[in-house]
């Protein structure tokens, strides 16, 4: 390609800064390494690779990376590399509270932070679990140098009674089963004790699986490597493999900024959409994008789901099927391959080659998991962005997983302004609920949450539930789970903590939602809400110090991202690299 830099010589790497000079600060570095039990034989001329790892033992989604760092380090060596591990934040989604998002920009600038204060020419980045990988590409992005990302991999499918289980949306159907009275407590210890019956991520189209793909389709991970199961034999040569190619990515200098074009933010879109992505895609996206400077935003994936239909027939958007069939299916390229008209098949990949040449010859070898264009499981994308006088800078829905006669609702609201409130009027059986109501939760955003917690699929009413009702509207500022499914309208923008027009509504107002029109809106007379607006007045803060108080003076809304505003690319001047005195 025209813009091919030439290729580096050892004199080049960025590490020589540290171990080549014949000074004493250079001195110190060396001697330190030797102190470790390495000989100068070992990193001299020779690129030094960083293996960011997310493990914990805390985090079940990727309790394997303990043994498969050695799987990439034993690539990077194979290629004539120095690795050195780096542990990192490892915002595991089952344990972090009160959310992994309140934490997703302190692991994209530890990420950064990492890469930049030492001395390595380049990054393996070891993630999978909901918000690492947007975590650790947004860092990578804003540090540029050469990275490939290895995910974690999905999870085996879930096993109960002879069932096939789906972690996360399961959970919510067995739960609404429980409280129907329809499954006794044994059947709900056995639904526990068998729907994760593996390391590694969630096994539906959850958040994880849908930002490993994106991922994937933007150019960053090695071809088919986010759709391998991790227990998966594959996987281990995965890594392997990963750590061979970091090597030679550096001698070629192939960094972020070369593979992460507009065209190749457009291609996830497109994939996110075929696949029945998480509603997270959207806010992960978009930060990842600007991180990378280029202008994406929700007009975007409106326009991408009025094109690209659902083709990936994996729970919960698909009624069937988990990662694991979608694997043995073809995986992530026989996806691409079948939508190809849809990408731009010349954007770069960490392969050195395009995207193209990385998905020719894929196949697809079971077509009821992965559709063709013409036999969609939804004719539209996964997403829907609404917009209207509730949601003046957007909202997002996920219309392939919820009951299709919520697409156009009016009902009137009940509004709750915090989750206990809530909680205690689903499970009280004589609260008024009636199926037209439209459930309401605020104060759940970037600042009001904190975090912008996953509560978006509000708990359907225990009344509602054992009438045979199992979807209602329901609307909130929050995010949910990629696991979730409902008629859940999301990522209010702005959020009502800060005064957005969802602070204005009260119980008894009429909500109407017009998916196919994509318009959401009040049905307050303009005089009522500006009266309404006068009176309110802010809530006390969530936060008087530390991060907390830092995430909330510098958190953008969901529409932007929710990336802190002095990440931004554009916020000043590049930060250059560390002096060493």
């Amino acid at each position: 390609m025209s813009d091919t830099p030439r290729r580096k010589a050892p004199e080049d790497l960025r590490s020589r800064r540290w171990f080549g000079p014949a000074d004493l600060r250079s001195f110190g570095h060396r001697s330190r390494a030797m102190q470790m039990g390495y000989a100068p034989e070992e990193w001299q001329g020779r690129p030094v690779i960083a293996i960011v790892n997310t493990w914990s033992d805390l985090q079940p989604c990727h309790v394997h990376f303990k043994t498969r760092v050695e799987d990439v380090k034993r690539g990077i060596l194979m290629a004539g590399g120095f690795p050195v591990e780096l542990p990192a934040l490892s915002l595991s989604e089952s344990f972090v509270k009160p959310t992994t998002m309140l934490y997703r920009n302190m692991l994209a600038m530890e990420t950064e932070e990492l890469l930049r204060s030492h001395p390595v020419d380049g990054a393996v980045l070891m993630g999978g679990c909901d918000k690492t990988t947007p975590g650790l590409m947004l860092g990578a992005t804003s540090m540029d140098i050469p990275c490939i990302y290895v995910p974690a991999g999905p999870m085996l499918r879930g096993n109960w009674q002879g069932k096939v289980l789906g972690s996360g949306s399961d959970s919510w159907k067995y739960w609404d089963e429980l409280r129907a009275g329809k499954i006794t407590e044994k059947d709900w210890l056995g639904v526990e004790g068998g729907i994760a019956r593996s390391h590694g991520t969630c096994m539906t189209m959850g958040t994880a699986s849908t930002m490993t793909a994106i991922a994937e389709s933007v150019g960053m991970v090695l071809p088919g490597g986010s759709s391998i199961p991790a227990p998966d034999a594959g996987h281990v040569r995965l890594c392997s493999e990963s750590g061979r190619r970091i090597v030679e990515m550096v001698w070629e200098d192939l960094r972020p900024s070369r593979i992460q074009t507009h065209q190749a933010f457009e291609n996830a879109i497109a994939v996110a959409m075929a696949m029945g992505c998480s509603t997270n895609a959207i806010i992960h996206l978009i930060a990842m994008a600007r991180r990378a400077g280029h202008d994406i935003g929700l007009d975007d994936f409106e326009r991408y789901s009025r094109r690209v239909p659902v083709i990936a027939n994996v729970r919960p958007s698909g009624s069937t099927y988990l990662m694991e069939d979608f694997f043995y299916a073809g995986g992530i390229r026989a996806l691409m391959a079948q939508m190809r008209e849809h990408l731009h098949l010349d954007c770069l990949t960490v392969t050195g080659r395009t995207l193209g040449e990385n998905i020719e010859g894929a196949r697809v070898f079971n077509d009821d998991v992965i559709r063709g264009l013409s036999d969609p499981i939804y004719g539209e994308g996964s997403l829907a962005v609404l917009k209207g006088n509730l949601a003046p800078d957007g909202c997002v829905i996920k219309p392939a997983a919820m009951d299709q006669k919520f697409l156009k609702h009016a009902g009137p609201a009940v509004v709750f302004d915090d989750y206990p409130s809530m909680k205690k009027a689903v499970d009280d059986e004589g609260f008024p609920f009636t199926p037209d109501t439209v459930m309401v939760l605020r104060n759940a955003g970037p600042q009001g949450g904190p975090g912008m917690p996953e509560w978006g699929m509000l708990p359907m009413p225990k009344a509602l539930l054992k009438q045979g009702h199992r979807d209602m509207l329901r609307l909130s500022d929050a995010r949910m789970s990629g696991t979730s499914y409902g008629a859940c309208v999301l990522h209010v923008a702005p959020e009502s903590y800060i005064g957005g027009p969802l602070a204005l509504l009260r119980t008894g107002d009429v909500v109407e939602v017009d998916v196919p029109a994509r318009s959401i809106s009040m049905r307050v007379p303009e005089e009522e809400l500006a009266r309404r607006r006068a009176a309110w007045t802010p809530p006390p803060p969530r936060f008087e110090r530390g991060y907390g108080f830092a995430f909330t003076k510098h958190i953008q809304q969901a529409d932007q991202g929710c990336d802190f505003d002095f990440l931004r690319t554009e916020f000043g001047a590049p930060v250059p690299e560390p002096v060493i005195y």
